[in-house]
C-alpha cells in the first residue's frame, strides 16, 4: 500500500494567511515516516495582494490552480492512502475526489468539524465554507466542475457538529438529511459512527479533521482558541470534543474500516503566530 503526504498550506479558501504558517508547522508536528513520499503544494505567499472576487468566490482561479496541482500529483503517483496537512478546509477536495474514484461504492467520509462547510455561492464568498457541498456536488459553485467522483450524501457523516448552533448559511446540513453525530453522542463511545459504517457497508474511509472540532480549553491551536476572544466575538460554533475523544474515534473506526485518507485542516497555532509576528517588529530580525 502506497501512502503519500501532501503539505498544502492553502489559505485562500478561508482568506486567512495564518493558515499557511499553520500548515508548515503542522508538517513538523505529525509523526514522521520513512516510507511515505512527501509533496508540498506551491501556494502563492503574497499575502498583501487582495484576492479578486471571481464568480462569487474570492481567489477562485488561484484555488483551482492549486486543486489541479494536487490532482496531477495523485494521477502520477496513484497512492492508496493520502495524508493532507493544511491549510484551510478546501484542502480535502482533490484528495477525497481521488479516493472516491479509487474506492467507489466502498468509500465514505467522516467530516470531523464543528461547522458543516456546506454553504453555497449564494451564502458565502469563502470556498472553505463550501467544500463539503462541492464534494457531494450540491449547489452551483465552479469548484464542482473540477470534481470527477462526487460522493453520495448518505456516504458522509458529520462528527462533532454543533447542530444547535447551525447558522442560516449552514441550513443544507439539515435540509439534505446528512447524518450527524453530535459531540454528546461521541463522548463515551464511537458506536454512533460505527453503526453508520456498518449500515452503509463502508470499507474505506477518508477523514476530514478540522481542528476546530476540538474544545479550545483542551486544544489551543485552533481557530476557536484565539486569545482574548469570547464565544460571542467568535461568531460561530466552538468545538466540544477533546483530542482524546477524536483519537479514540479514529482508532475505533480503523478497526472496522480502513482509513485511507486523513486531511488535517485549520491548524491555527496562535502562540507561535503571535510570537513570530511580535518578534518581526524588532530590528534585530530585519
Amino acid at each position: 500500500m502506497k501512502t503519500i503526504r501532501l503539505i498544502a498550506p492553502i489559505w485562500q479558501g478561508g482568506v486567512n494567511p495564518d493558515y499557511y504558517f499553520g500548515a508548515e508547522l503542522l508538517s513538523h508536528i505529525v509523526p514522521p515516516s520513512n516510507t511515505a513520499e512527501t509533496f508540498k503544494i506551491v501556494v502563492d505567499d503574497n499575502f498583501e495582494k487582495k484576492l479578486p472576487l471571481e464568480d462569487g468566490t474570492e481567489g477562485k482561479s488561484v484555488q483551482i490552480f492549486q486543486i489541479r496541482q494536487i490532482e496531477n500529483i495523485l494521477k502520477i503517483k496513484s497512492p492508496d492512502k493520502i495524508i493532507v496537512l493544511g491549510g484551510d478546509c478546501s484542502i480535502s477536495q482533490a484528495p477525497f475526489d481521488y479516493l472516491s474514484g479509487k474506492y467507489g461504492k466502498n468509500f465514505g467520509i467522516i467530516w470531523l468539524d464543528a461547522h458543516p462547510d456546506i454553504s453555497t455561492v449564494e451564502d458565502t464568498t469563502h470556498n472553505h465554507e463550501m467544500i463539503l457541498a462541492t464534494l457531494i456536488a450540491y449547489g452551483k459553485s465552479d469548484f464542482i466542475k473540477e470534481m470527477k467522483n462526487p460522493v453520495e450524501k448518505n456516504r458522509v457523516i458529520y462528527a462533532g457538529l454543533i447542530e444547535k448552533e447551525l447558522r442560516h448559511i449552514d441550513r443544507a446540513a439539515k435540509e439534505l438529511g446528512i447524518k450527524i453525530a453530535p459531540p454528546e453522542d461521541l463522548k463515551n463511545d464511537s458506536e454512533f459512527i460505527l453503526k453508520w459504517i456498518s449500515e452503509n457497508k463502508i470499507e474505506k474511509i477518508a477523514v476530514h479533521f478540522d481542528l476546530d472540532v476540538l474544545d479550545r480549553e483542551d486544544f489551543r491551536s485552533n481557530t476557536c482558541a484565539k486569545p482574548h476572544t469570547t464565544k460571542k466575538e467568535y461568531g460561530a460554533a466552538m468545538g466540544e470534543l477533546y483530542l482524546n475523544d477524536v483519537i479514540r474515534i479514529l482508532s475505533d473506526v480503523d478497526k472496522v474500516a480502513e482509513i485511507v485518507g486523513l486531511a488535517i485542516a485549520e491548524h491555527m497555532p496562535y502562540d507561535a503566530i503571535n510570537l513570530r509576528n511580535g518578534l518581526s517588529k524588532l530590528n534585530i530580525f530585519k
